[in-house]
C-alpha cells in the first residue's frame, strides 16, 4: 500500500536516551493488538527519551507559538509482521510536552498518551561537542528531569549494536480505547550517537508512570547515549485490521 500522507514534519535534536532493561511481564498488558514485544540480544528495554522538537509543521503549516518545544517520553519496543517482513516500532507509555494544544492534537490524531506540563532544557557545549544535556518538567510544584554528560565524539553505531536497536524503530503503534491499533510511520536518516559518561533520571516514577515501572526506572540505566537527531517526517496513522 502507498504510504500515508505526511502529517507532521520537524527536526528532532539532542535526543538523550536512558535505556532500562525491564521484565517483559511489566509491558505485556501495554502491547497493542497485532504487535509483539521486540528484544535485543534476548533483553527487553524501556527508554526515557528527552529531545527538542524544532521547526514543527502540521500538514506543512507552521503553527504560531508551537514550532519549537521540548518532549520527554517513556517508550518500549515492539514489532509487527507485515507483507514485506517485520516492522519494528515503538509504543509510548506517556509523552510530556509543554503545550496543551500539542497534547490535544496528538491524543486526537494518534490516540497517544500525551500530557502538558511546564518544561525547560539546557544544552552545554557546541552541537558537535555537547558536554551535558538536561530536560526537565514541573509537576506537583517541583522540577523533575533527566540528564546526561558526554565526552565521546559522535559516530554511527554498528548495525548489530544496542544503540542501533534503540534508535532505528521507524513505526509507532498506539493502542486505542476500543482495543484497536493505529500504526504510523516515522522517517529519518540514521543518527550518530555518543555514549554518556553519566546519566540520571530524577522523578517520582510511581506517580508519573505507574508502580510497575518503579523497579526498572529506579535503577541506573543499562545504557545512556545522545543521538544528534535530524529532520523527521511523521505520517498519518492507519488503523490496523483486526
Amino acid at each position: 500500500m502507498p504510504p500515508e500522507r505526511r502529517f507532521l514534519t520537524a527536526e528532532w535534536r539532542d535526543l538523550v536516551m536512558l535505556n532500562y532493561e525491564i521484565e517483559p511481564a511489566v509491558l505485556a498488558a501495554l502491547v497493542p493488538a497485532g504487535c509483539e514485544l521486540d528484544a535485543w540480544d534476548g533483553r527487553t528495554f524501556a527508554s526515557v527519551v528527552g529531545f527538542q522538537f524544532l521547526d514543527t509543521r502540521v500538514l506543512g503549516v507552521p503553527i504560531p507559538f508551537h514550532r519549537s518545544f521540548e518532549e520527554v517520553n517513556l517508550r518500549f519496543y515492539v514489532r509487527r509482521r507485515a507483507e514485506e517482513g517485520w516492522r519494528r516500532g515503538v509504543v509510548f507509555v506517556k509523552e510530556i510536552v509543554p503545550r496543551r494544544a500539542i497534547a490535544a492534537v496528538a491524543r486526537a490524531v494518534y490516540g497517544e498518551r500525551y500530557v502538558a506540563l511546564p518544561m525547560r532544557h539546557a544544552v552545554e557545549g557546541a552541537v558537535e561537542g555537547a558536554t551535558a544535556v538536561r530536560y526537565e518538567w514541573r509537576r506537583g510544584g517541583a522540577w523533575e528531569g533527566l540528564s546526561a554528560e558526554f565526552s565521546a565524539a559522535p559516530a554511527l553505531p554498528a548495525d548489530d549494536s544496542e544503540e542501533t536497536f534503540i534508535t532505528e524503530h521507524y513505526w509507532g503503534y498506539s493502542r486505542q480505547r476500543d482495543g484497536g491499533t493505529v500504526e504510523y510511520q516515522v522517517e529519518h536518516p540514521r543518527w550518530r550517537v555518543r555514549s554518556a559518561d553519566r546519566a540520571s533520571l530524577d522523578c517520582d516514577v510511581a506517580a508519573l508512570y505507574g508502580p510497575g515501572f518503579v523497579e526498572a526506572l529506579s535503577a541506573a540505566p543499562t545504557s545512556a547515549f545522545l543521538a544528534d537527531g535530524s529532520p523527521v517526517v511523521v505520517r498519518r496513522g492507519r488503523r490496523l485490521r483486526r
